[in-house]
């Protein structure tokens, strides 16, 4: 469910949280589905998850319209996984309802939650440059050495499984330009550094930042 292109809208504050998953996968098995809330909830026991995390459905037996249309799953088959309790998923992103207005039928039997594991981000720090190109001019970013530019914070935290990315309604208000790249790495605490890709492309490729005017002032 990777972004197309990172949104910043002038005079609102910004906040992205950013959740790394990594590999082996894990899967939790479905034993109950219900759409009492107008989305479905998913009785996953103990499935341990964090909240925001993101996962694929796949192997019910009904309603097969849940299941993730790929095997393996690609990207646009990744729900964000509310967590309601231990045992309980809510996909808020799914309405059960068919291309003809009908519900989906209740739930039958079988299936599976997979997701990546999420990453232990004890020790690591965030960092992040957005620039005017490849190698250009800097425009933002969270490293003291770019002040005044260094409006973004970088906010890493073990216990939510996620890095959040927060800027102020007044420093967007002020932002004069309307497009840039990224480049978001985590620092692990011996100075390892990982990219992570933010929106959909190749892995190399930086990440594209567009900033959208403002109508309520």
């Amino acid at each position: 469910m990777a972004l197309k292109e990172i949104l910043i809208q002038k005079g609102k504050t910004f906040a992205l949280p950013v959740r790394w998953g990594v590999e082996p996968f894990v899967r939790k098995a479905i034993t109950g589905i219900s759409f009492a809330t107008g989305a479905p909830r998913l009785t996953v026991t103990s499935h341990g998850m964090p909240d925001g995390w993101q996962g694929a459905i796949y192997g019910v037996i009904g309603p097969r319209q849940i299941n993730a249309k790929n095997s393996p799953p690609r990207a646009s088959d990744y729900h964000v996984l509310t967590v309601i309790d231990a045992n309980t998923l809510e996909l808020n992103d799914v309405t059960p309802v068919d291309d003809n207005g009908k519900d989906w039928p209740a739930y039958v039997s079988g299936g599976f939650v997979m997701s990546l594991t999420p990453k232990d981000l004890t020790g690591y720090a965030a960092r992040i440059d957005i620039k005017d190109k490849v190698d250009g001019t800097v425009l933002l970013s969270s490293e003291v050495a770019d002040a005044p530019l260094n409006l973004i914070t970088a906010t890493v935290s073990d216990a939510l499984k996620s890095t959040t990315l927060s800027i102020s309604a007044t420093d967007t208000a002020a932002l004069t330009f309307k497009h840039g790249v990224a480049d978001l790495e985590m620092v692990s605490a011996g100075g390892v550094v990982t990219k992570l890709k933010l929106t959909q492309g190749k892995a190399d490729d930086p990440d594209v930042v567009r900033v959208s005017g403002e109508v309520t002032t």
